[in-house]
């Protein structure tokens, strides 16, 4: 889906650069790139911000795309 918008999402570390600009996903979770060797495995990272700290997560990717959005960055 962020392909087919023309974006990238971000990987861990430009997610915590994010976090950096402001408190994002206080109340939610978002999905962020993930290295191939996990996704391969059937993996996906996401991450969220909580008692003022980033934490990133993993779940299945089957669920890739439900209940979460994304973080992404579009160049121009």
């Amino acid at each position: 889906m962020a392909s087919s918008l023309g974006i990238e999402i971000l990987t861990e570390q430009q997610y915590r650069e994010l976090q950096d600009l402001g408190e994002f996903d206080r109340k939610t979770s978002s999905w962020v790139k993930t290295p191939d060797k996990i996704r391969s495995l059937g993996g996906a990272l996401f991450c969220d911000r909580r008692y003022d700290h980033v934490f990133v997560y993993h779940n299945g990717a089957e669920s890739y795309y439900a209940v979460r959005g994304f973080r992404g960055r579009l160049k121009v």
